[in-house]
């Protein structure tokens, strides 16, 4: 996830203990496969990948055609067929997206792509489980190199898949003219993972992996999107199980998202009373001048159509999706990630900003949060980031949010639940001063040590948050194969149940602990925000 200050080795040792559990064959060994990394057939024609520290990547594989010219704002097309071994060491281009701290601005809209990771030396019957993250961005920006899998598959011995889809208004934008043309509009990036996981599905066997094993994950818009692939009926058989961190389940209507298109349109300088023109305007614009034009351009889903048939939270409330395991977390503080803009902010900006959030309950809000008689610098974010994190106001995203989100998953599903709640961490960058808590983003580099915001994390850990993210890790791993996260020698997770209500709290230096219900709803305040509506950003 971006942030912006104005906007709310093991490898030998674990290819000889994989060995000894039957999951590589005996001759295998990282030197070998370093020498002489394996070409693996697709079906769009044969990939070379590259080895290193027990690891063989495959990355920037086409999994559909560029979305380009007539195909801009169209389901995605099959990718072409190659000739010879298409090398696949080197991650393909980001989608069009401004710069941000999630990467530089990109133009490219030949951009949609998938990355395996396998332990090297796998054979292609070994039917691995297989774990696809979806990165996060707000729909907007991120890429799938941002989430390198080797450390998950290092360590826990799946294959990894990450992949890019169109964001921003490539990805998400509604318009009239495009649902007269396709049935609906909005949903393009959605398209794109739907494409890549049926990718996952005619070719993982051929990594190692196992189709009927498919765990796909996501982090905040990567969250979101893990939800809609519950609830979308073109989503079903595509995966085994589910993850959801810091996310939640989004969408709006179809004449939402077009009065939004037309009039990021206009901004475009495409404004005309016949939608045809304004279509054939926006397809022949080039991608920066459109990515110049979308600054303020919110993506969101797009429900009343053939892909969302219903609201995804009402789908998700009343049991319409697919009955997967689901394991579903949020940080303790994900609001201080958002409220940077406050850093500096005194008490009237700070009253301002609850009368905005609050109306007339501001009173009851500023009772369980209030300005207090010493102050500094940070106060007021720290203050504001607690409120978003609490009332779920960032995209239904942490807190009392994420409790009503677990507790109807638990009503139909087996699931799991975790509150990241390691609070001293480096957070995603470095602020003097500022203390980041358990903020939006700040588990990511536990588990994919590549994940930055634009400065290194995964370098600055002590040796407990190295220790944190070798548990996380493993538990990541155990969901990924069994839909459990039971680790033999780490706290135990069990699965959220109506009444306790138990959730792992995962701190550092291996002192993770069950918390309930009870616990978790105090911490958060959600005896207040139960009782009040809160309007959602994201």
């Amino acid at each position: 996830m971006t942030v912006s200050r104005t906007r709310t080795v093991l490898g030998g040792a674990l290819i000889l203990s994989m060995t000894a559990v039957g999951l590589l064959p005996a001759t295998a060994n990282a030197t070998a496969s370093a020498s002489a990394p394996t070409v693996v057939p697709t079906d769009k024609g044969a990939v070379r990948g590259a080895v290193s520290q027990g690891v063989e990547r495959f990355v920037g594989i086409p999994y559909a055609a560029a979305p380009t010219g007539s195909l801009r704002w169209k389901p995605p097309r099959p990718a072409a067929r190659w000739t010879g071994v298409r090398e696949a060491t080197a991650f393909g281009n980001p989608c069009p997206v401004l710069p941000s701290g999630n990467g530089p601005r990109s133009e490219t809209e030949d951009c949609l792509d998938i990355n395996v990771w396998r332990p090297a030396g796998v054979r292609a019957d070994a039917r691995l489980p297989v774990h696809v993250f979806i990165h996060g961005g707000g729909l907007t920006n991120g890429s799938g190199a941002q989430n390198d899998e080797s450390k998950l598959v290092r360590e826990t011995g799946v294959i990894g898949v990450s992949l890019n889809y169109r964001l921003g208004v490539f990805g998400f934008l509604g318009l009239s003219a495009l649902t007269k043309e396709g049935g609906e509009s909005g949903n393009y990036g959605f398209m794109d993972q739907q494409a890549a996981l049926r990718w996952v599905q005619r070719n993982i066997a051929a990594f190692g992996g196992n189709p009927a094993a498919v765990t796909i994950d996501g982090e905040s818009a990567g969250g979101w999107s893990v939800c809609g692939q519950l609830v979308s009926p073109g989503s079903r058989g595509l995966f085994a199980r589910a993850m959801i961190q810091s996310g939640s389940c989004p969408s709006e209507p179809q004449d939402r998202a077009e009065t939004a298109g037309t009039a990021f349109a206009r901004q475009a300088g495409c404004d005309s009373t016949d939608q045809a023109v304004v279509l054939g305007c926006l397809r022949s614009a080039s991608a920066g001048a459109l990515l110049d034009a979308s600054r303020s351009f919110s993506a969101a889903f797009v429900d009343g159509t053939p892909t969302f048939p219903v609201n995804v939270r009402e789908a998700v409330d009343s049991g319409r999706f697919a009955r997967v395991p689901v394991l579903v977390g949020a940080n303790r503080d994900e609001g201080r990630t958002f409220a940077q803009g406050y850093i500096g902010a005194g008490k009237e900006a700070y009253l301002a900003f609850v009368h905005s959030v609050a109306g007339g309950r501001a009173d009851d809000v500023l009772a369980r949060y209030p300005w207090p008689e010493t102050s500094d610098a940070y106060t007021a974010a720290y203050l504001v980031g607690a409120i978003m994190t609490d009332s779920g106001m960032i995209g239904g995203i942490g807190g009392c949010g994420q409790r009503s989100l677990v507790r109807t998953f638990e009503r139909y599903t087996p699931t799991y639940s975790y509150e990241f709640d390691h609070r001293t961490g480096p957070g995603l960058t470095q602020i003097p001063g500022y203390v980041w808590g358990a903020g939006h983003a700040a588990e990511l580099a536990y588990i994919w040590p590549s994940f930055d915001n634009g400065t290194p994390i995964a370098p600055l850990f002590n040796a407990d948050e190295r220790r944190l993210a070798r548990e996380m890790t493993q538990y990541w791993g155990a969901f990924t194969k069994t839909g459990r996260p039971h680790v033999a020698r780490q706290p135990a997770w069990p699965a959220y149940h109506s009444g306790k209500g138990l959730m792992l709290s995962l701190r550092a230096g291996g002192r993770s602990v069950l918390i309930d219900d009870t616990q978790f709803a105090a911490e958060h305040q959600c005896s207040l925000w139960d009782t009040m509506p809160v309007t959602q950003s994201s």
